[in-house]
């Protein structure tokens, strides 16, 4: 397949400006760019779709750039919001740029011949004086023109929020980083999701105007469920690509729980993996979905190319601990995680000096009402510390007891956990 025809093949393909632009990127290498918003020291997965088109396009031998807005960050794009955004310190905005920057070094590859390029818009628009940046640049624009794009026209019919000439001249800004990346790196091309169409054409026309170039654009779909609801949240809020923000057990657990209707697009939004793999997948959640087979397999692929290998076994691990798996070698955090819902109780790290009965303990902690109903369930088989069943009555909690730096858990029966913790 051709480039284009992988992605119209995957849905990633939402418009485009030129139809000979699918024959050029088959006759030679182009560069190519695409901005990230630097709101937070972190990308969410809503930014995975852009990522994963500067990859084909790196592994189809063009150029990427990966713009981070350290100027344009400091307004942000007004485009389809309800409400116009609490504007960021210039401290705040390193922080995140900073952030952003070892994210995409996952991604991409900035090695070899066609190497990807990181810039910060900062470096040019923060030193652009403004009565030069009007003359120079807002001539070229037509105030009408921008009134007419659909983005603006949300905003402008809402009479309580309206828009501030700040968030207005946010698309001049943008379209001078393609003027400029079109003169430092002889950038043609400028991808986006859908919602960034208007400022897309508007530095193709800017480019077009000042340097007679001919540039190019072409937009990706913005992904909701299929119930309708948006993409890349969880009841927490968003799914983040750092894992101090969400852990990898959870950003496993994310992309497993995804519903039958909407796995097969992800599958091949998110993934490298072939057609017929992809195809085989489909058969699968049509003949067998209660299996859920599509659903691990995107969990897992998706996982180790964010967080890697190491990360992905940890949280089949912590998954798989919910059904009596091994727990050792899971860490606090982890564990933390994965029985955040199960009663706990807390005791001093002294407990486990090996002078107390576990079955005390448990008794102290609220697992069992009494010491009698504790021996029972030992005699009949069903208790387990750590997922290991508990033979004797006389067991003693010791350091060994643990399965990560300070916690321990308890099962009784088949499914009724409780998390014990040690202190430091």
């Amino acid at each position: 397949m051709t480039l284009f025809e992988e992605f119209r093949w995957r849905g990633m393909l939402n418009q485009f400006t030129h139809p000979e632009l699918e024959q050029l990127l088959e006759k030679e290498p182009l560069t190519l760019y695409c901005g990230f918003d630097p709101t937070a020291d972190s990308l969410h997965i809503g930014s995975l779709l852009p990522i994963m088109a500067l990859m084909h396009f790196q592994r189809r031998g063009h150029k990427p750039i990966a713009l981070v807005g350290g100027a344009t960050g400091l307004i942000g794009d007004p485009s389809f919001k309800a409400a116009e955004r609490s504007l960021l310190t210039k401290e705040q905005v390193q922080i995140n740029l900073d952030g952003i920057r070892a994210q995409l070094e996952r991604f991409l590859s900035f090695d070899g011949a066609n190497a990807a390029v990181m810039v910060n818009n900062g470096d040019w628009l923060c030193q652009f004086p403004l009565v030069d940046f009007l003359r120079d640049v807002g001539k070229h624009f037509s105030v009408n023109v921008m009134l007419s794009r659909e983005s603006v026209k949300q905003r402008l019919h809402d009479r309580d929020q309206g828009i501030s000439y700040t968030e207005f001249s946010y698309s001049l800004l943008q379209a001078y980083d393609f003027l400029h990346l079109h003169d430092a790196h002889g950038c043609r091309l400028q991808i986006g999701g859908s919602d960034q169409w208007g400022n897309i054409v508007s530095g193709m026309d800017l480019t077009r105007r000042l340097r007679q170039s001919e540039t190019f654009g072409m937009t990706f779909p913005l992904i909701t469920k299929s119930d309708g609801s948006k993409f890349g949240k969880s009841e927490s809020g968003n799914i983040w690509i750092d894992a101090a923000r969400t852990s990898p057990y959870k950003f496993y657990q994310f992309w497993i729980n995804q519903a039958d209707n909407d796995t097969s697009r992800l599958l091949r939004y998110f993934t490298f993996m072939s057609p017929e793999e992809i195809e085989a997948l489909d058969r699968e959640l049509t003949e067998a979905p209660e299996k859920r087979t599509a659903q691990r397999r995107l969990a897992e692929e998706v996982t180790r190319m964010v967080h890697g290998e190491d990360a992905l076994q940890n949280a089949i691990r912590a998954s798989q601990a919910m059904f009596g798996g091994e727990l050792t070698g899971l860490d606090d955090a982890t564990l933390e995680d994965v029985f955040s819902e199960v009663p706990s109780a807390e005791f001093p790290r002294a407990t486990l000096s090996g002078d107390r009965l576990l079955l005390d303990v448990l008794i102290e902690a609220g697992v069992f009402q009494s010491k009698g109903e504790a021996r029972r369930l030992v005699q009949n088989g069903g208790l387990y510390l750590n997922n290991r069943r508990i033979d004797a009555e006389d067991t003693r909690l010791t350091e060994q007891s643990l399965c990560s730096n300070r916690m321990a858990v308890v099962r009784t029966g088949k499914k009724n956990y409780h998390l014990l913790k040690f202190g430091e």
